[in-house]
């Protein structure tokens, strides 16, 4: 049951001076004349969960907005303080495409540098690994982005960190949590940069990114010989933009082509429905470019490049979209294949999924005798691994089916940047032998059984 009445004096406090004039007049505009948004602006707190915040952007509770955002950072800065003391915290801030990422970006430096902490801003948009590198590489205690991931235009998140360049887990994840809750006042919120704490970073970052992702390259001979393959890669309007054509480069690629429209950022998305590759969709205008122009592969980013969408030849020459299972397969039989072929298997290796892919992962690192480590959904249960065995074990790929792939341990979250280098060096290799990434596909269920699946998306808008 609806109490409007409480609902409104709710939306009433956010007439306060302590909130700027835009946001009083798009609540002024609700009260006065939407209910029906007003209820859905305020009925609840946006809530801030393992993962850090997402919602729609507007005036309200239950929106993003540099006020619910802020009293995340807030939290965040607090819980910071608690574990690290006050003095030489360090944190990094990244951004994605959306509309409003950069000034929340902006906003949460802003709030972190006010809190006397040292921040590491981006300069413009960056994909979300690029983030997890530089806090590890920055040396920084915990690190946000500013993405929503492929959710509609609509959208905006908040993504929290830790100094691992993993998502945070526990025990930090209810610490900040709880810290979050105890701001209960936007007043809370310290809004007074202290400018000369943040520092601008770019161009400088992203060179040592791309080079530890060329390190992941396994065969550079065989690329050079079959650098001319034709591949399509769109970023879908998002930060893949950044880094992708240039990190296909390094490895070798010499045939990129693009798709104009969807190079251009925008976070309205105005070329798709949905800028998630997972959708066939997403990836029309790719295709169609790739049969202009005759190209052998079809390559997808979401808007924060973390997640990869694939489409391959046939024998027809028709194109064919493959699943997050499938590509997920694909890499980590090159990989493993490589590994032994190039006898670089020292008997400490282990890769990760997680319980909700494919089980045909766990039968090929059985029977390359690597380890296949099960956790539940989610990179940030990787990065945990990851941690825990640094040191004694070596990590050499993992993927999970919703599209996230993660090659090498530089980055502690899903790297759709690595992974479409490394999905395209597979490619060559599969070129090399004869075949293509789909013929090398059917071998593999040849050889391990076929595994088939299908991906139902259900949305709920809405109260």
């Amino acid at each position: 049951m609806i109490d409007i009445e409480s609902i409104r004096k709710k939306a009433e406090q956010w007439l306060g001076k302590e909130f700027n004039e835009a946001t009083r007049n798009e609540v002024r505009e609700m009260l006065e004349k939407d209910e029906k948004k007003l209820i859905d602006a305020f009925y609840q707190d946006l809530e801030f969960g393992t993962g850090g915040l997402r919602g729609i952007m507007g005036a309200g509770t239950n929106r993003m907005n540099i006020y619910t955002l802020g009293m995340a950072t807030q939290g965040l800065a607090n819980y910071i303080k608690k574990q690290s003391g006050e003095k030489g915290i360090r944190v990094a801030v990244a951004h994605d495409c959306r509309n409003n990422s950069r000034y929340f970006a902006e906003t949460a430096a802003d709030i972190f540098s006010a809190n006397g902490f040292e921040v590491f801003l981006f300069d413009s948009l960056r994909p979300t690994p690029e983030l997890s590198f530089a806090i590890r590489h920055y040396k920084c205690h915990s690190g946000v982005v500013i993405t929503a991931s492929h959710n509609p235009p609509e959208y905006n998140g908040y993504k929290a960190y830790w100094s691992d360049g993993g998502q945070v887990v526990a025990p930090h994840d209810k610490g900040i949590i709880e810290e979050v809750r105890k701001i209960t006042s936007v007043k809370e919120i310290r809004f007074d940069a202290q400018k000369e704490k943040i520092k601008i970073i770019g161009r400088e970052t992203d060179e040592l990114f791309l080079k530890e992702v060329l390190k992941m390259s396994l065969n550079p001979d065989i690329i050079s010989r079959f650098s001319n393959i034709a591949i399509v890669y769109t970023p879908i309007h998002g930060t893949g933009v950044k880094l992708v054509p240039e990190a296909l480069k390094i490895y070798g690629f010499r045939n990129i082509i693009n798709v104009p429209e969807q190079d251009i950022t925008d976070g309205n998305f105005p070329t798709v429905k949905s800028p998630n590759p997972e959708e066939p969709d997403a990836l029309k205008m790719a295709i169609k470019r790739a049969y202009e122009t005759g190209a052998d592969l079809v390559m997808a980013t979401d808007p924060d490049a973390d997640r990869l969408g694939l489409a391959v030849k046939n024998s027809k020459g028709e194109f064919v979209l493959l699943n997050g299972n499938q590509t997920g397969t694909l890499l980590m039989y090159y990989t493993l294949s490589q590994f032994r072929d190039k006898n670089l298997y020292k008997g400490n290796e282990y890769v990760i999924k997680t319980i909700v892919t494919t089980d045909l992962l766990d039968r090929i690192a059985e029977s390359f005798n690597v380890e296949c480590f099960n956790v539940l959904t989610g990179f940030k249960f990787f990065a945990e691994l990851i941690r825990k065995l640094e040191g004694r074990k070596k990590y050499i790929g993992g993927g999970e089916e919703s599209y996230g792939y993660l090659p090498g341990e530089y980055v502690r979250d899903k790297d759709a940047v690595a992974s479409c280098a490394l999905v395209a060096e597979a490619a060559a290799w599969a070129k090399s032998r004869g075949k293509s990434l789909l013929e090398m596909l059917v071998d593999i269920y040849l050889e391990y059984g076929l595994y088939k699946e299908k991906l139902i998306n259900l949305v709920r808008k809405g109260k």
